[in-house]
């Protein structure tokens, strides 16, 4: 490549990504699962809307139930921006976390399930190659433990169903981030 390519192609690069993240990122297969009211939920329901996504489990030791708070504050800050967002956590354990199970879950950290579903009903494998190859993250659930492995990330998706981003949950900065992001979405 000659120079002038290499620095159109920069230059191209720089001015791209100055404008709002939409389709930046991988788009998010079609899917249609069960969520903690026993009801059909997917990318039908989710067409044309800004979701964050999650992956959790209800039986976690660790790190599910402060990621699963932090959801909930996310969720109540948006809430008074009326933003309209939607909220999706996945579990990573499908075959113990059952609609009710997710239920009970979801009761303990918020009172408003409106926007927010909780889904199940896919096999271990279907959540494992989810989370790889739309998320870009792991979910292995060992033979020797009841612990799944799993990312502790929030994914911003936008309205066309494109990853725009991923936030870490214990950074102090991420929900001033994911807000500025959802912004420049609108």
């Amino acid at each position: 490549m000659t120079k002038k390519v290499i620095i159109f192609f920069l230059i191209l690069s720089l001015l791209t990504g100055c404008g709002a993240k939409s389709q930046t990122g991988k788009s998010i297969p079609a899917f249609s699962f069960t969520d903690q009211n026993g009801q059909e939920f997917g990318t039908e329901q989710l067409e044309g809307k800004v979701w964050i996504a999650s992956f959790i489990f209800t039986k976690c030791k660790t790190v599910c139930s402060p990621m699963t708070g932090e959801m909930a504050a996310l969720q109540k800050t948006l809430a008074k921006d009326d933003m309209g967002i939607e909220f999706v956590s996945f579990t990573v354990d499908p075959t113990v976390d059952t609609p009710e199970m997710l239920k009970q879950y979801i009761g303990k950290f918020t009172d408003n399930e409106t926007n927010w579903h909780m889904l199940t009903g896919y096999s271990q494998e279907e959540i494992e190659k989810l989370a790889v190859s739309a998320f870009q993250t792991i979910v292995q659930k060992p033979n020797t433990s009841t612990q799944v492995i799993h990312g502790t990330n929030f994914y911003l998706i936008d309205p066309t169903g494109h990853l725009v981003n991923e936030y870490n949950y214990v950074d102090d900065e991420y929900m001033n981030e994911i807000i500025r992001d959802i912004k420049s979405l609108r």
